[in-house]
């Protein structure tokens, strides 16, 4: 009901601004521009899932393979405990476990082509789970703004962008990126927790959560001992060894228990054509809007209305510049990405503006995309608290970045 209203909001202000451009201003190209972004971006959205399918074809066959080998069902142990209490609709060593903990392990270490498909089979394996298919469960919503939130231990293609436009040191954003996700996962994980009334004191979860901490408070120590280049070479040689490796544990296992590898793959690969095609019209529609909402000037409007908000009120306004990064981070993760390399062009990429939008860039996940996706790919169409608590992660995410970076760099 919320996607309902906020779609038909986006076209409504659109059209509005439009026709003021046009009436006051002779833009008279306005609405030419209107009519060529949702044709740009409906096949935007049809590449995109285009571009999943071999993906997704590739990475649901190897789950199956994981599933009928046994190792999914050994993850699926090693979290059970913290699951079975973030997760209390999902029967206890639920296959699906094991699908969750590969997403977010894929996420936090920026292996996004590997991170939505395995997102996709947990959702469609909790969807089995789901009485209600036309509405989200509860551990749907959890899995998805915990995914939103977007927690990532190694930024890399931030810390690319920014050594590619120059910067005297790329990885000086690696640590506010870090406690800004942090920050964001925390919240998403506190709002949901807070609907569905979970326990967040539990000894159990308290003692995963600590175990995170002091892990991600290793891990930033350690990276801000060493230079950019060897966190480069660090991130991507641990990130593809691991997905490597994760391939070869799976295909390992199943040939130790005889099962008929090739076979199981082609099974599972089979589901991800179907899944690919099932999105198309999910995320078509949620591009579209965004791109309408943004060619109409609107975006701009909000940020210069709220530069001058700010400005009255007697605030330091130097962050305002990298407002059009988050307002769009929730929108749209390529248009967030243009308009944060816009900033460190237009501003310098080690200016105050070029760092904060860097790190607001990676302080969360697109939570309009892959609410489409995830939601679209078993056909949910009531997404329930899902947008609200997946906003107030990005919120806190933002913030927590705009806060950061004043500490770290201004």
């Amino acid at each position: 009901m919320v996607l309902n209203y906020l779609w038909v909001a986006f076209f409504l202000i659109a059209f509005c601004i439009a026709l003021f451009r046009l009436i006051v201003f002779h833009d008279i190209e306005i609405f030419q521009k209107l009519v060529a972004s949702t044709f740009d971006n409906a096949k935007l959205g049809f590449e995109i899932s285009l571009g999943l399918t071999g993906v997704m074809t590739l990475w649901l066959g190897l789950m199956k393979v994981g599933e009928r080998g046994g190792i999914i069902a050994v993850f699926a142990r090693l979290v059970g405990p913290f699951f079975n209490r973030l997760f209390p609709e999902i029967p206890k060593n639920h296959p699906v476990f094991g699908s969750i903990l590969m997403n977010f392990s894929a996420n936090m270490l920026g292996l996004d082509n590997a991170a939505t498909p395995l997102g996709l089979k947990a959702m469609k394996e909790m969807q089995e789970l789901n009485p209600d298919k036309d509405t989200a469960s509860n551990a749907q919503i959890m899995f998805l703004v915990l995914n939103t939130s977007g927690l990532t231990i190694i930024p890399i293609s931030i810390m690319v962008f920014r050594a590619q436009l120059g910067a005297a040191d790329p990885s000086d954003i690696f640590i506010p990126i870090l406690l800004a996700t942090f920050f964001s996962t925390i919240s998403g994980l506190i709002a949901v927790s807070l609907y569905q009334r979970i326990n967040l004191f539990n000894p159990v979860i308290m003692a995963y959560l600590g175990t995170l901490v002091l892990l991600i408070a290793a891990l930033i120590y350690y990276f801000s001992t060493i230079s950019q280049e060897q966190i480069s070479t660090i991130s991507s040689v641990a990130s593809n060894v691991i997905l490597f490796g994760i391939i070869i544990s799976f295909i390992g296992l199943a040939v130790i228990r005889k099962v008929n590898v090739y076979e199981a793959f082609i099974e599972g690969a089979k589901e991800g054509f179907s899944v690919a095609i099932t999105i198309i019209p999910y995320l078509v529609a949620i591009l579209v809007a965004i791109g309408v909402f943004r060619e109409s000037g609107a975006l701009g409007l909000l940020v210069d209305g709220l530069g001058y908000i700010f400005g009255v009120l007697g605030l330091n306004t130097d962050f305002v510049p990298a407002l059009p990064v988050a307002f769009m981070k929730p929108l749209s993760g390529s248009g967030a990405r243009g308009m944060m390399v816009e900033a460190m062009t237009t501003y310098g990429v080690d200016s105050f503006v070029g760092r904060l939008a860097s790190t607001i860039q990676g302080s969360t996940e697109t939570t309009f995309y892959i609410l489409a996706v995830y939601f679209g790919s078993v056909g949910i169409r009531n997404t329930r608290y899902a947008l609200i608590c997946g906003l107030i992660a990005d919120l806190a995410g933002i913030v927590a970045a705009i806060l950061i970076a004043y500490l770290f760099f201004h």
